[in-house]
């Protein structure tokens, strides 16, 4: 028998292995996949259903197509909302990043003394949960109980007012920030302990000092990591929902039901019971989150290979 004549008698053979080898990997992957479509891809189908329906007084539940989509476009309770969120956002997100920035450059320097300790303090609040941080919260932002009501009584006058109009945006903000600086710095910290030591090495044979360190190679190198933190926090605050959800009680007058849009669709579902129109506001608030975490992430990249 030839050379090529083996070849060709083996080809059967190494193409039934890789079959073989292929239905191995699929038996594996496949218990991910039926989970993943029933906990994720089944969930967001069944919400793209309802979207296109809308109940109706004569005639029940009729199809509507994009019928609620523009219904959305044109609701100013979504779009106050919306905005409501980005201002938080805007403002909430570069403080809560750059104090974390801070405290993981802080930790990391060889001039903090008993760092782990910070560290852990530092990232206990987000080992509390939720709601019981935001219940904490609460009662010290109380107007007729805890430390905000002890101190204007003690000076006379209602001067901290965190449930007025004009400072509950701050007040969940502060929430927002105490609950997840830890994680953040977490992401950042775990970062710049695997720069190679020899950038330190050859920084300071070079004279540089702590600043220029910094600048010239912890930062640049934590610019994955930054990303990777803004799209986390850009998404979380398109889902702030807990955090007013629960202050409501506190502020009925200034905490709307349609405050944030998640409180807006949920409201809908479950007190007005609107669960078509409540659909179509959540899957449109998850496209738009989605489409500013994607640019959020395309200039992080081209940051990063320029």
């Amino acid at each position: 028998m030839t050379a090529t004549s083996a070849r060709l008698a083996r080809a059967p053979q190494r193409r039934s292995a890789a079959r073989m080898g292929s239905l191995r990997g699929f038996a594996f992957v496949l218990p991910f996949l039926i989970v993943f479509a029933i906990a994720f891809l089944a969930p967001i189908g069944y919400a793209l259903y309802l979207s296109l329906f809308r109940e109706q007084i004569i005639g029940g539940n009729a199809f509507v197509g994009i019928g609620n989509y523009l219904q959305v476009l044109q609701d100013g309770k979504f779009w106050a909302s919306f905005l409501r969120v980005v201002i938080f956002m805007l403002i909430q997100v570069p403080i809560m990043l750059g104090l974390a920035l801070v405290a993981a450059l802080a930790i990391d320097s060889a001039r903090l003394h008993a760092s782990g300790f910070f560290r852990i303090v530092i990232f206990l609040p987000y080992a509390v949960p939720g709601v019981v941080a935001v219940l904490m919260w609460g009662f010290l932002y109380g107007q007729n109980f805890g430390l905000a009501a002890d101190i204007n009584n003690l000076l006379g006058s209602r001067v901290i007012q965190p449930f007025s109009p004009q400072w509950i945006l701050t007040s969940i903000g502060n929430i927002n920030t105490w609950e997840f600086l830890g994680y953040n710095m977490l992401i950042f910290y775990s970062a710049l302990r695997v720069i190679p030591v020899d950038l330190y090495e050859a920084a300071e044979l070079d004279g540089a000092g702590a600043f220029r360190t910094i600048r010239s190679i912890k930062v640049p190198a934590l610019r994955g990591a930054l990303v990777i933190a803004t799209i986390f926090s850009i998404i979380g605050s398109f889902q702030l929902f807990n955090e007013p959800n629960i202050l409501k009680t506190l502020a009925p007058n200034v905490i709307t039901t349609f405050f944030t849009p998640n409180m807006y669709a949920y409201n809908l579902s479950f007190a007005a019971q609107q669960y078509n129109y409540s659909a179509t506001v959540a899957i449109v608030m998850g496209v738009i989150t989605g489409i500013i975490a994607y640019v959020v992430q395309l200039r992080g990249n081209r940051s990063e290979t320029r």
